[in-house]
């Protein structure tokens, strides 16, 4: 009961990657980054299991970021042909990567990392690949002409590689979709028909991530936006419910999310972000035991996951090491109460 888990990315080492960066660029290069990421991967592997988180994840130290890293071995993108976007309909702006061609993937991405990590573990592992519609969100289209055509070629290279992970011992494959919370419309009209080519045929438990975003201060300046409630989970809550997916990630800590809405995806397991990923504050362990059972005052017990929002790859390492503690202690308070 409350295996905790986490959305995915945490801080690369400083001695590894610039720190405190979204895309911090790396220290070392050739057979020494190598080197250098699966020590990294090892040591979050090691502060998890220390903290009580039941299902891991290799902390995304092996991508320089979470979509582009993924992206960066396919076909079909060109990487010198920069295009400025909006990102998360227009919440900031980017140079980002064209697609010009038909998109390919010639080899398995993250295979090689995956298997290394598997036989690092007895914990559930966790893998995180970026969602369909998220990625049409961070690169420019310059060939499909439409980002659901883009998407569902997308999906079904997504699909490949999430097939292959699971082949190598993956437990618990997640699609992460932060673009879910901004595009409601296209949720409904073709976002979730892309999520489901990218699961098609996985057997091992698959997640949508979907959260408010990184907390960088363009997601922190949104949020004061929104008001004194967050509704957006109400118009795509109902419709994931119906979906294929098995669990289903929300932002609960520090947020204006009203928790009656987790009675609107009463089918589904839950991870429920009980640590916010900004670092202004580290939650105590009773503070993410109290996020923790005011969720389950709509949600039966048995279907939470304590998590965290986001992914903590902007924050600081010490920080985000004090928050994962937090958050296994707070879980275990939890269940002491429930007599578990």
């Amino acid at each position: 009961m409350l295996e905790t888990t986490i959305c995915g990315s945490l801080p690369r080492p400083d001695w590894l990657a610039e720190p405190e960066k979204l895309k911090g660029g790396w220290k070392l290069s050739g057979q020494a980054l190598e080197d250098g990421k699966r020590r990294a991967a090892v040591e979050w592997l090691r502060h998890q299991e220390a903290a009580g988180i039941g299902t891991v994840t290799d902390g995304e130290v092996f991508r320089i970021h979470f979509v582009h890293g993924f992206l960066e071995k396919l076909q079909g993108i060109d990487w010198q042909k920069k295009t400025l976007m909006g990102i998360r309909d227009n919440r900031y702006q980017l140079e980002v990567p064209t697609v010009t061609g038909p998109l390919a993937r010639p080899a398995p991405v993250h295979l090689d990392e995956v298997r290394y990590v598997r036989g690092q573990t007895k914990h559930h592992l966790k893998f995180t690949l970026p969602g369909p519609m998220t990625i049409c969100d961070t690169i420019a289209d310059g060939y499909y002409g439409s980002r659901p055509q883009m998407a569902m070629a997308f999906a079904d290279i997504l699909n490949k590689e999430a097939r292959e992970l699971q082949a190598a011992g993956v437990d618990v494959i997640q699609f992460d979709e932060p673009a879910f919370n901004v595009f409601l419309k296209d949720v409904k009209d073709w976002g979730i028909e892309a999520l489901h080519r990218a699961l098609d045929g996985l057997t091992c438990k698959t997640a949508v991530h979907i959260c408010y975003g990184y907390g960088i201060q363009e997601n922190i300046d949104w949020k004061k936006t929104l008001g004194s409630e967050w509704r957006q989970y109400e118009e795509i809550f109902p419709e994931l419910n119906r979906s294929r997916v098995d669990q289903v990630s929300l932002e609960c800590a520090a947020s204006k999310v009203p928790l009656d809405l987790l009675r609107l995806i009463p089918d589904k397991e839950l991870m429920v972000g009980a640590v916010a990923v900004t670092a202004d504050h580290i939650e105590t362990p009773e503070e993410v035991a109290a996020t923790l059972k005011a969720a389950m005052a709509h949600v039966d017990s048995n279907r939470v996951q304590p998590c965290t929002n986001c992914g903590m790859a902007p924050i600081p390492y010490d920080v985000a090491l004090a928050k994962l503690r937090s958050l296994g202690a707070g879980a275990e308070l939890v269940r002491r109460e429930l007599g578990q």
